[in-house]
């Protein structure tokens, strides 16, 4: 019996079997055309935003530090040289301020609106803010054990905007009127003290798995250089520069079982190094078609799926899964499928 894998397939379909795609505007005129649409969609991207800088719409606005420029509407639309275009406002963090910018899509609006809606908090609540930052129980000794990955400075400015972005927003909706982020700021202060609580609980947590790891990992023989490197780079991938601000709050919490997994491997390895082999094998043709396709929407300033996002910690679970059981996962999970859900997903 002749058995055919996924993997087995063409990945790339002939040039005449693929549709010809045409983008029209509202009045009808053909923008663009092409067989390639994630071309099309990098073209006009980057013409809306050429159109966005030459535009300068009444709505954008710099240096802003309050909320002090009206309401914020999803989507604006308006003329340029005869051809409509719908830009997308959010606010843009800039450090020392914040700016209204019109931006490509919902998604991109919604990311930047989240940061600067932070930022914009952090300058209402500065008092506080300044009092957390000299105040963070034990923060020596984690700036010790992450010393290696980032700066002290950075990793306080880590946590504080964790702690920023979970207490100021969490899982409320993004304000886009002076009286929503004024309620945003009630429930923002009242929430301030558990939150920053949570975030060092957890970043203590991943501070004393890591440092164990480290430990461990000092300990391996050279004899074991692929075992090595890809302890290496699974550490990478979870505790680096920014780790805490960019791993999502539900998925921060695993991040230390993620660790103590790996631990486990290579304490385990030496008795079944073929075992580890194999499995090994198996995560690493997963991720690397996650990490492909990441990739190629990223070249492309293409939106990031939330599902992709997701299959990323799943690839985690299955690492735990296959090297680590008795830790348990928080769902059944298998190569099997991990296979099914990345066959189902569209792009």
């Amino acid at each position: 019996t002749l058995r055919i894998g996924v993997e087995d397939w063409v990945d790339e379909t002939p040039a005449h079997l693929l549709m010809n795609f045409s983008v029209v505007d509202d009045a009808g005129r053909e923008l663009a055309m092409g067989r390639d649409w994630r071309a099309l969609q990098k073209q006009l991207g980057q013409a809306a935003q050429l159109t966005f800088r030459n535009t300068s719409p009444d709505i954008e606005k710099t240096g802003l530090k309050q909320w002090d420029f009206g309401d914020l509407p999803q989507t604006l639309s308006f003329e340029r040289d005869g051809l409509k275009v719908t830009g997308y406002p959010a606010l843009e963090d800039n450090i020392d301020s914040v700016s209204v910018k019109l931006f490509d899509t919902a998604i991109e609006a919604d990311a930047n609106l989240r940061k600067g809606i932070c930022r914009l908090m952090r300058f209402e609540l500065k008092e506080q803010i300044k009092q957390l930052e000299k105040s963070l129980p034990n923060f020596n000794q984690y700036a010790l054990t992450f010393r290696n990955i980032m700066s002290p400075d950075d990793l306080r400015e880590d946590m504080i905007a964790a702690i920023a972005d979970r207490a100021f927003i969490g899982e409320d909706e993004l304000p886009r009127t002076n009286a929503d982020f004024m309620k945003l700021k009630a429930r923002a202060r009242t929430r301030l003290p558990a939150v920053s609580q949570a975030i060092v609980r957890q970043v203590q947590a991943v501070a004393t798995e890591y440092q164990a790891l480290i430990n461990m990992q000092a300990k391996m023989p050279a004899t074991v250089n692929r075992l090595k490197k890809d302890v290496e780079s699974q550490i990478s991938c979870l505790v680096y520069k920014n780790c805490f601000t960019q791993t999502p709050w539900e998925y921060l919490q695993h991040i230390p079982r993620y660790l103590k997994a790996l631990n486990l491997r290579i304490q385990k390895q030496p008795s079944n190094p073929d075992r580890d082999g194999k499995n090994a094998a198996s995560i690493g043709l997963i991720w690397q078609k996650w990490q492909d396709k990441m990739n190629n929407l990223q070249q492309t300033h293409m939106d990031i799926p939330p599902a992709l996002q997701d299959f990323r910690w799943q690839i985690e679970e299955l690492r735990v899964s296959l090297f680590a059981q008795e830790l348990k996962t928080p769902m059944p999970i298998s190569t099997k499928r991990l296979d099914k859900i990345w066959a189902e997903m569209r792009f």
